[in-house]
This record gives structure tokens, C-alpha cells and sequence, in this order.
């Protein structure tokens, strides 16, 4: 670019022709700059944020190809059938690329036509690819889902950390590195194990102010699930996540018999009704997806309105990955997170039993707890969320988490937590929640009976509290710092910090236990009349049909931002369908005539 002000200018004329878009999001331009002037760029962006387009407007702008280095084989191919309905020269070399597409591919890359060429971090390493790059021009690497390379990631992959032979190779050529999760620590690995020097960072604000935020106290998960799926209506996509395959299995079928669209996801299922679920979770609408962690990464889908978490995520880091999955489109969605001390005691257990070394256990718990005080956080979820990430947000309260909508009512809680750590102490710390809460309730059990608990000063001293609310109790205490939980027997052990509260020396503030509170997703979709209703029924059916007769997902053709425009405007020439969000000029090539014509139906309707 021969300037600043003829860069922008060729940048902002692809944006809008290419893509339909009319102008950059925040921090999209300065990334798309730097990595345009020769500079290594470490970019933080949150998901939805357009992190896509700051390397794929730089490859459009420059001769040769850009090589995008991702992780998983479905989002290589979704990008790469994106990008080709958006007239960009696009390939994908995995596993499943025949060898005559490598062919192809090669000759275009020799050639300087092909654009974008996407391939997993294990194939980018090899020294056949890496030889193949020296033959052609090569503009830009970018690296995506970045975090992957650090153990303080979420997505720990070790082959991400072989990609500083890329630098080795190719001294001259601008990298970027992307991703929409990194702590400070995570921040430090990325550019120390990719080996970018002097680069340009970007950090974008982690907030997602379309994602409203709500945890409810686990009683009955599979009830208060149903509860909040039908709160958010009918035909509303989303993701169920839940512990453990076989829960995933069970969760499904409940679904499934109370007649929710719901299909199952998870590792140990044959890869072909996996792939097969995957594809129609992408290509259809109203499915609701349950799945443990295998399902994810790369799922590019705009339009999910809602990420439910049945069951405690390990880490902050993984719950803003998995719950940022909502709402890539912009427009409101719920993160939904049902937990009990049941979720902390199995995590606990789990990485204390893993054959991790202990100072990655120690990382480990570290978030764990973390994870857990954003579940018991009394104040402003998303504030508390985006100081987990390092970011300081000036607000107080959001507005759009239920803390913020329903401020949790506190009370004076020394007594009962006095109670409580007495009689922990009283039983030698050897024993699990269950059964402490059994001795303060004053129930007679068989255990109890069998260790003359019920001769303890503390048995039947908390009969004011019913056992969910002891149990609410427990985990603000865990939270607290008083108490933690011993991975060999589950029991309750006192830390240094319950001392001062057992002697009244220091106060304790907690949340009334046991409050149950769903509040229902604002409708996004602002259908006025019968004939916008009319369009968007028949926009969705157009696109589901359209996505299958070309195989790709629907989201590919147009996303739901793009059909809210059309319902919202009714064009009824190809000149108005440049203003619409998300159009490009290969889209109205490719669909302008068939949308037009439904817009016209609707209208005279």
C-alpha cells in the first residue's frame, strides 16, 4: 500500500464488495494495518469480533498465498466453503484432501491464484510442506486458535509449540497469532513459543454485551434444563454441554422425549453419526446440540442462541470458550450455567488423580477455584468474568447477567458458618458434605449412628437450614477460602483462613442460599407484520434448502443478522440488496434474483 489513507481505502472497498460489510469492527482495521506493514501481530478478540477477516482482507490485498494454520478439520472446511461463496480463492489440506485436490491446490498456489490455503499445526511442520512453501510466495501465516500452544490454555495442544520452525524458515514473513482466549500467562507463551519477536498486540475488550449471563443452584438439572429451553422458544438453536458421555446420552434422550430437537455429541460415538449430527446441528435450524467437550472448537455457527452448561466447566478460560459460542451473529443470547458441589468434588478429584505434574495440578485448581467463585460471585457476572481475563470493566452492574437484574440477597452468615467449621472440626475433618450436613440437621443415618456423631455438640444445630441450602452454604465457604476438599475421600478440611471466623474475630457476608431464577431471552427476531413473518418463515426454508443442494451449513449462505435485514427492509431490486448486512458481491450474483423474488411474494401478499 502506497499509504496509510490508500490502504484503508482498498481495505474498506473489499470489505463491503466481498463481504457485504460497511465498516470494520473495533480493532479490526489496526490489526489488518499492522500485519499489512510487515509486522508480527498477537491479536485477542473475542468470538464474534471478526477475527476471520483481519487476515483475509490482508491476503486479498497482497500477492501469494496466505497460510491460516487451524486446528480442526470441520472449521477448515467450513472457512474454505465460506470463503468460496464469497468469491475467494480457498483450499483445505487435512486428512480427508484427495490427492488430486492437493494437485490442484499446488499448481494454484504456484500459479499465485490461490488465496487462503488452511492446514492443521501437524502437516504445517512437516518437511514436505515446509519444502513446497520455499517454491512459492508466501504473504502471510496466520495462526489460528493461538491460545492452544500455552498449558495455561484451555486447549492445550503440543504440536502448536513446533510451530516456531515456521519463524526459522521464513524470517521475512509476516504471522499472526489469533484467539479469543488468554490470560496474561497464556499471552506470554503464545509469543514465546511461536517465537513472534517485536510484535504488535492487540487486545481487544473480552466483553460480549449480547450474551446475558445466568447460574442457578443445581436441584433437579434435567428439569430446570427443560425449563430453560422452553423459556427461549421454539426453534432456537443452542448447545447443551455436560460432564461425561454417558450424561450426554442420557440428557439427549430426556430431551428428545419431552419432544426438544435434540441430538447427542461426544467422542466415544461412531465418527460417522458424529460428523452426521455435526452437520446438521450446522446446516439446520431448532437443533439443540448435547455434548461434552469434544464438540466445539471451530463450530462456526452464527445463530446459537443459547450455551447451556448442565454441569461445572473446569476453568473460566473454558467457560468464556464454550459459552462464547452464543451469539456469534450479534444479537442476544444466554449463557446458561447450572451448578452443585457435586460438579467442584468430581473436578477436584480429577485433576488431583491425573498424572499431570503437580505444578500443573496446581494450575489447575488454581482455575477450578476461580471457576467456582464466578458461580457463587454475589456482584456483576460479566465484571467478574472479564477480571478472570485480565480486563477491568468500569461498570459496576451490566444490566444483562441475573445478579445485575435480581441483586442476590445477603445476610450476616458468621453464625452458621461457625456451625459449620465446628463441626467439621469436631468429626477430625475426615468426612464428606453429606455427612456433616446430616449432623447439623440432626439426622439419625446409619453413618452418623455408627460414629456416635449424634452425641456431638453440633448435632441438630442447623435445623433453620434444609440440605441444598447447607449445601449453597458449603460451596460460598469453598469459594470463601475457608474450607477446601481433600481429593482422597471428598471430606471437608479448614484452611488458616476459618480460624479467625470460628473465633468471631472476622466477619463473613453470604448469599441467601437457593434462589432459582431463569429469565427469558429478550426476542431478537422483531416480526411486525403478518407479511415479515411470512418473509422470514420462507427466508429459513430458501436457506435450509439452498445450504443442502449445495452442502454446506446454512449459516455459509446467509447468517440470521442478514435475513433479520431483509425481513426488516424488503428489497425489491438487486441495487438495494448492497445495503444489506452480510451481502457481498458474489452472494447477490450467486442468490440475488431468487431473494428478491420472495421479498416481491411477501410484499404483494
Amino acid at each position: 500500500m502506497s499509504n496509510s489513507s490508500d490502504f484503508l481505502t482498498n481495505a474498506r472497498k473489499l470489505l463491503h464488495d466481498i463481504f457485504g460489510f460497511t465498516d470494520f469492527k473495533p480493532a479490526q482495521a489496526e490489526v489488518i494495518e499492522a500485519l499489512c506493514q510487515g509486522h508480527n501481530v498477537l491479536a485477542l478478540m473475542p468470538t464474534g469480533a471478526g477475527k476471520s477477516l483481519c487476515y483475509q482482507i490482508p491476503a486479498l490485498l497482497h500477492q501469494g498465498v496466505t497460510v491460516v494454520i487451524s486446528p480442526l478439520i470441520a472449521l477448515m472446511d467450513d472457512q474454505v466453503a465460506a470463503a468460496h461463496m464469497a468469491g475467494i480463492a480457498a483450499g483445505a489440506l487435512h486428512s480427508g484432501t484427495s490427492p488430486e485436490n492437493i494437485r490442484i491446490m499446488a499448481n494454484k498456489m504456484r500459479d499465485n491464484t490461490l488465496k487462503l490455503l488452511y492446514v492443521s499445526p501437524e502437516r504445517a511442520v512437516t518437511n514436505r510442506f515446509i519444502n513446497f512453501l520455499h517454491q512459492v510466495s508466501v504473504s502471510f501465516f496466520a495462526i489460528d486458535e493461538a491460545h492452544c500452544v500455552s498449558q495455561w490454555g484451555h486447549d492445550f495442544r503440543p504440536e502448536y509449540r513446533r510451530l516456531s520452525i515456521l519463524a526459522k524458515h521464513f524470517p521475512n514473513v509476516p504471522r499472526i497469532a489469533l484467539t479469543a482466549t488468554a490470560n496474561s500467562h497464556t499471552r506470554e507463551d503464545i509469543l514465546h513459543y511461536l517465537s513472534l519477536p517485536n510484535p504488535k498486540i492487540f487486545v481487544h475488550s473480552f466483553d460480549r454485551p449480547n450474551i446475558d449471563y445466568q447460574v442457578i443452584e443445581k436441584s433437579n438439572g434435567k428439569k430446570q434444563l427443560l425449563k430453560f429451553i422452553r423459556s427461549m422458544g421454539n426453534d432456537c438453536c443452542g448447545i447443551v454441554y455436560c460432564s461425561s458421555r454417558k450424561k450426554v446420552e442420557n440428557i439427549t434422550r430426556f430431551l428428545q422425549e419431552e419432544s426438544i430437537n435434540a441430538l447427542p455429541y461426544h467422542a466415544g460415538m461412531d465418527n460417522q453419526q458424529r460428523s452426521y449430527n455435526q452437520r446438521k446441528f450446522t446446516q439446520e435450524d431448532g437443533i439443540i446440540m448435547v455434548a461434552t467437550v469434544a464438540f466445539g472448537m471451530g463450530i462456526d455457527k452464527p445463530d446459537v442462541r443459547f450455551v447451556a452448561h448442565l454441569d461445572m466447566p473446569p476453568s473460566i478460560e473454558r467457560f468464556y470458550q464454550e459459552s462464547g459460542r452464543a451469539g456469534r451473529d450479534g444479537l442476544p443470547a444466554v449463557s446458561w450455567l447450572c451448578h452443585g458441589l457435586n460438579d467442584f468434588v468430581l473436578l477436584h478429584e480429577r485433576i488431583m488423580e491425573s498424572s499431570s505434574d503437580n505444578t500443573q495440578k496446581n494450575i489447575e485448581l488454581a482455575k477450578l477455584a476461580q471457576m467456582l467463585a464466578y458461580c457463587e460471585n454475589n456482584s456483576c457476572r460479566r465484571k467478574f468474568l472479564l477480571s478472570c481475563l485480565d480486563e477491568n470493566s468500569e461498570k459496576e452492574h451490566c444490566g444483562h447477567c441475573d445478579n445485575c437484574r435480581q441483586p442476590p440477597e445477603c445476610f450476616d452468615a458468621l453464625l452458621p458458618v461457625q456451625k459449620l467449621l465446628s463441626c467439621i472440626w469436631r468429626v477430625k475433618q475426615a468426612f464428606p458434605a453429606t455427612h456433616i450436613i446430616d449432623i447439623l440437621r440432626g439426622r439419625l443415618t446409619e453413618d452418623v449412628s455408627h460414629h456416635n456423631h449424634d452425641k456431638l455438640s453440633t448435632f441438630g444445630i442447623g435445623k433453620e437450614f434444609n440440605i441444598h441450602q447447607w449445601r449453597s452454604i458449603i460451596r460460598q465457604c469453598i469459594a470463601y477460602g475457608c474450607l477446601n476438599v481433600s481429593f482422597v475421600d471428598q471430606s471437608l478440611r479448614l484452611t488458616t483462613m476459618a480460624r479467625p471466623l470460628l473465633l468471631g474475630e472476622k466477619s463473613i457476608s453470604l448469599r441467601i442460599p437457593y434462589r432459582h431464577h431463569t429469565d427469558k431471552l429478550t426476542e431478537f427476531k422483531q416480526l411486525l407484520t403478518v407479511r415479515q413473518e411470512k418473509l422470514w418463515i420462507a427466508l429459513k426454508q430458501w436457506r435450509i434448502e439452498t445450504a443442502k443442494s449445495q452442502d454446506v451449513p446454512a449459516f455459509v449462505i446467509f447468517n440470521d443478522r442478514t435475513l433479520q435485514e431483509l425481513v426488516e427492509k424488503m428489497p425489491t431490486c438487486i441495487t438495494d440488496l448492497y445495503d444489506i448486512y452480510g451481502l457481498g458481491e458474489a452472494k447477490i450474483q450467486h442468490f440475488g434474483v431468487e431473494i428478491i423474488n420472495l421479498c416481491r411474494i411477501a410484499k404483494d401478499g
